[in-house]
């Protein structure tokens, strides 16, 4: 029966592909769950070295990008969800494709998925990064996340073999969740020299998740993730296993130098450089070392460290997340925007571009998206008026956007408002002078329509096959 129900759920990914009706990528695993409910667990249990899941708020996609390629380079036949969804159906279609030899499971973890997924996969290692304030018409209140992961990992170290946990330390809801817990790697990021002056007004994690009281943060560098202590009782920033101990941030990447442990001796330092701009992919890249490390010492097996910072630098940025297509002869720079804290990073990326700034921001409300959209007036949008040349907006929510800007006391005169995506991508592009690149910052499911309209024009190709 587990043939047979293979069988037809690749058959109905062909037949979509066929029909010209998506790449197929998930619906494999939904018709795979229907037939068979336990199919996660049964292909998960075929990998020999189990499972590693990777879930945050924001940069788990990125993540899962470079620690796969990492994973790979140190000999591990890998499957993982690049190209599906990162819940339970995505995982079951990247097992039904890909699990055939594999060793290793990587997948990516929607957060309110994370505790089904664990319990069908066990995992060897979990890799939980940050906690951010997104979509609260569907995960609720940040709390109730992590009381539900504080709940999974309880389970979790009660197995026969717990896994090994990669958590932020910079992160004050994740680093509670590893208090007092064995078989805990750390990261962080050391260098203070990109810290800002304070929480930002719509900071998510200011109180004490052991005693209550309002936590002191001595650096902020992404949203609440900083170095922190608490005032009131010993909670306090954990040290990093593996840190950034020095990153400069450039307009194509960054220069990001990394301390890492070794089996016998001091410590190493190896410098690589990443097409991946921001702060915010510091961190990612600094979680996908620890990961690296993590998963070399949970299977024993030796880890050429030089082979992981290379194919780590060389790691594209994924779909929507910093990538830069070409459109004749100007560029298009794609930027996802889901939440205040992305959203405020991808303005810090944006201002440490030369010149002036050509921009287009696309707000849709569908499911993907959050419904609720009054998350846009927590963003710090100011700081890109002086800089700002051209601003158009879109998406199903553009007005509500327009009010926005209105109020953050933007020029008016240099704001065009078109729903439609294919046609603010027109006003945007003829703004956007020869040899300029047009920064676009589209909601999930925008994102999805502004790359319709660019593989529609030649541009691209379809997300799920650039991967």
């Amino acid at each position: 029966m587990r043939r047979l129900a293979g069988f037809i759920a690749n058959a109905s990914g062909w037949l979509s592909r066929r029909l010209g009706r998506g790449g197929g990528t998930t619906l494999p695993g939904v018709v795979l769950l229907k037939l068979r409910p336990h199919a996660l667990a049964e292909y998960a249990a075929d990998l020999h070295h189990g499972s590693i899941l990777v879930s945050a708020t924001n940069g788990k996609t990125t993540t899962t990008r470079l620690l796969a390629a990492a994973t790979r380079v140190a000999g591990y036949h890998v499957v993982t969800n690049t190209e599906g969804s990162n819940l339970e159906r995505g995982i079951a279609a990247a097992l039904l494709k890909g699990a055939n030899g594999a060793e290793v499971g990587l997948f990516e973890v929607d957060e309110a998925a994370l505790t089904s997924v664990a319990a069908s996969t066990q995992p060897q290692v979990v890799v939980l990064m940050n906690l951010f304030r997104d979509q609260l018409d569907r995960y609720g209140e940040l709390e109730t996340l992590v009381d539900k992961w504080r709940d999974l990992l309880d389970d979790l170290a009660a197995q026969h073999e717990p896994p090994m946990l990669v958590l932020n330390a910079d992160d004050p809801n994740i680093a509670a969740l590893g208090r007092d817990r064995d078989n805990v790697v750390w990261f962080g990021v050391d260098d203070t020299s990109h810290a800002v002056a304070h929480l930002a007004h719509a900071a998510d994690a200011t109180m004490c998740r052991n005693c209550g009281a309002p936590l002191e943060h001595t650096v902020v560098l992404v949203g609440h993730l900083g170095h922190w202590h608490c005032p009131n009782c010993d909670a306090t920033r954990p040290s990093p296993t593996i840190s950034a101990t020095q990153i400069a941030l450039t307009p194509s990447g960054q220069h990001i130098t990394v301390r890492y442990p070794t089996n016998a001796g001091p410590p190493i330092t190896m410098t690589i450089d990443s097409p991946l701009p921001g702060l915010h992919n510091s961190y990612n890249i600094v979680a996908a070392f620890a990961a690296s490390w993590a998963i070399a010492a949970r299977t024993q097996r030796p880890q050429d460290v030089d082979a992981v910072a290379r194919v780590i630098a060389e790691t594209k940025p994924a779909f929507g997340r910093g990538e830069i297509i070409s459109i004749d002869d100007k560029r298009i720079q794609l930027l996802l925007a889901k939440n205040p804290t992305g959203v405020n990073q991808n303005v810090r990326t944006l201002l440490n571009s030369p010149g002036e700034l050509h921009v287009l921001v696309l707000l849709n409300d569908r499911t993907a998206d959050g419904q609720d959209v009054s998350w846009i007036w927590d963003v710090d949008w100011e700081p890109l008026r002086p800089r700002l040349a051209s601003l158009t907006l879109g998406g199903d929510r553009a007005w509500d956007l327009a009010l926005r800007f209105q109020y953050g006391g933007f020029d008016m005169d240099k704001i065009k408002v078109a729903p439609d995506p294919s046609n603010a991508l027109d006003i945007a592009l003829n703004d956007t002078l020869p040899g300029q690149t047009l920064h676009a910052l589209p909601t999930y499911t925008a994102m999805i329509d502004l790359r319709r309209v660019l593989t529609q024009r030649g541009y691209t190709a379809a997300y799920w096959s650039d991967e």
